[in-house]
């Protein structure tokens, strides 16, 4: 087979339209278990789950059993909601307890990466470690699935696996841009156990090629036949925290068993018109908001599309909502966070913004956020059902750690604590760390919907903005408005841009005093979006987009 290459871009899309169903994410077979769901009598909730639960198998490089999901709706009735299931630090996971293992692992100093940042001789007064034991947290996915499906579904949790399952256990053709990606398990990996769940002959699959991975296919038959309660209580949850007290972790069954989900109340602002939906904390959804509600206070989307105005008043917007958010936004349990979706606090930061580039940095020092691996599907379904669902585990395959003979690679979401312990997101037993994901939700009108995403770290808010602004201000087509040329504010201070942006834009932009630099495609986001129009007055219109900068589609019926 052809070696991929993720940098390229030559593709030519159309927004996808369907009369009953249609499901947008980043890997064919995926989107087609969702559809399928739907083909079967399944609602929007339930071709979600099996969507989510065949990335875990066509797509283990960004999402698994052993990490996080959130879902952010509407319901045929017109409720919005949105769903938590994000699991905190173990009971006994205090910032002296891990300084203390850490000086104790011979292994440590491999935890710190120095891609990631790192010193070569990382050692605990490195911060927070990146892969280990340390940076698990209890893993929310199981029970996000089985809440979802019984809280809004219309099949049974048994029913959205079986697509999944039979990936799993009977093999499928390695994609392009998840083969490129999965290389890098062939370092992270390093016991047999996990080189053998997820390598051939201690290699990654090539493009096209068949790959099973029988292991996580009977965890999730167990999970079909015994429900979530298998992966927090029983077997499977002894392995998940035999797999981490063995490598010096602190997680035990306990900690696992008391992982309850949460259906929360979203946060929203208007923008053009249109309300914007998103999560709360401990999720990163406000410093969405706020940059919105800057960008409009200050006109940013007036400007022409094609103009380096437009790009500069949005990224100066998105400077100061990430500065604010990465300074406030953490589990809402430990601190008290400021309102900064008002139209209040958006007013005061806009004032210092002119037509100069300003130096305005991030506030989570050690995070190690802003290029992570996640994955995002939307839903919609023709009785009005409609919603935006992601899975993950932080970055890649996560920890290194993959539990026992179970399969479940596990997350690396803590890896964003602080060992500091003065800052908003430092490590306390039972805390959530700070979250990059974030679900989207938009009202264009009273029989208008759309459930949209951009996956990747600190990509997601900026691509929210981007992707709004694109079809609020400019008016563009689903798929148009994923596929215009993205730009990104980095914690560098740079700001990247894709190669296709207009070089005439890039040069303003430096002249403004921007530090632009041009990054590859797969470095701004993995957008999903699905629109719903007309369900109240009995003419539903489904459309759909996927990101051109991944393997998937949307497809419908």
């Amino acid at each position: 087979m052809t070696d991929p290459d993720p940098d390229r871009f030559s593709s030519r899309r159309s927004t996808v339209y369907a009369p009953n169903g249609l499901v947008a994410t980043s890997q064919p077979l995926a989107a087609e278990a969702g559809v399928e769901m739907l083909r079967e009598g399944g609602n929007a909730f339930d071709a979600a789950v099996a969507t989510a639960a065949a990335l875990n198998v066509v797509e283990p490089t960004s999402t698994g059993l052993g990490g996080d999901a959130f879902a952010l709706y509407r319901t045929a009735d017109g409720e919005v909601g949105a769903m938590r299931a994000c699991g905190g630090a173990p009971a006994d996971a205090t910032i002296e307890n891990v300084e203390a293992a850490l000086r104790e692992d011979e292994n440590a100093s491999d935890y710190y990466p120095e891609s990631r940042g790192y010193a070569t001789d990382a050692d605990a007064e490195a911060g927070m470690p990146f892969l280990g034991p340390h940076a698990v947290t209890v893993p929310g996915t199981a029970r996000g699935w089985e809440a979802t499906v019984q809280e809004l579904g219309e099949l049974s949790l048994a029913d959205a696996l079986d697509p999944a399952i039979e990936y799993a256990t009977e093999g499928y053709p390695v994609s392009e841009i998840i083969a490129s990606h999965w290389t890098g398990a062939q370092d992270l990996f390093t016991d047999d156990h996990a080189r053998e769940a997820y390598l051939k002959d201690g290699r990654a699959p090539e493009v096209g090629e068949t790959m099973t991975l029988p292991r996580l296919g009977e965890t999730m038959r167990t999970i079909a036949e015994e429900g979530a309660d298998a992966v927090y209580e029983g077997d499977i949850a002894e392995q998940i925290a035999g797999e981490i007290q063995e490598n010096g972790g602190f997680m035990t069954v306990k900690d696992l068993a008391d992982f309850e989900p949460e259906f929360v109340d979203p946060v929203s602002t208007t923008y053009g018109g249109a309300e914007i939906f998103e999560l709360p904390p401990n999720n990163q959804g406000l410093i969405a908001l706020e940059a919105l509600n800057i960008a409009e206070e200050i006109g940013a989307g007036d400007y022409p599309l094609d103009s380096p105005e437009r790009v500069h008043y949005f990224a100066e917007a998105t400077k100061r909502a990430f500065h604010d958010g990465h300074r406030y936004v953490t589990d809402p349990e430990y601190e008290q966070i400021p309102p900064l979706a008002s139209e209040s606090w958006a007013a005061s930061r806009a004032e210092d913004i002119d037509g100069t580039a300003s130096d305005v940095s991030f506030g989570v020092p050690e995070a190690h956020a802003e290029d992570a691996d996640t994955v995002l599907l939307t839903v919609a379904d023709g009785e009005g059902n409609l919603v935006s669902f992601i899975n993950s585990r932080f970055a890649g395959f996560g920890s290194g750690l993959v539990a026992g003979d179970t399969g479940i690679a596990l997350q690396n979401r803590g890896a964003s604590f602080s060992l500091e312990p003065d800052r908003p997101n430092s490590l306390e037993p039972g805390k959530r760390p700070f979250h990059t994901l974030i679900p989207g939700l938009a009202k264009f009108g009273e029989d208008d919907w759309a459930a949209f995403g951009v996956m990747g770290g600190y990509m997601q808010p900026q691509g929210h903005v981007q992707v709004i602004s694109n079809i609020v201000d400019y008016e563009m087509p689903l798929q148009a408005a994923l596929d215009y040329p993205r730009w990104r504010y980095r914690e560098s201070g740079e700001l990247a841009v894709e190669g296709r942006l207009d070089g005439a834009v890039q040069s303003k932009l430096a002249r403004k005093g921007h530090d632009v630099r041009v990054l590859p495609p797969v470095m701004f986001g993995g957008a999903q979006i699905t629109r719903l129009e007309g369900v109240e007055s009995g003419d539903p219109v489904l459309s759909g987009a996927t990101e051109p900068r991944k393997d998937g589609n949307a497809t419908g019926f």
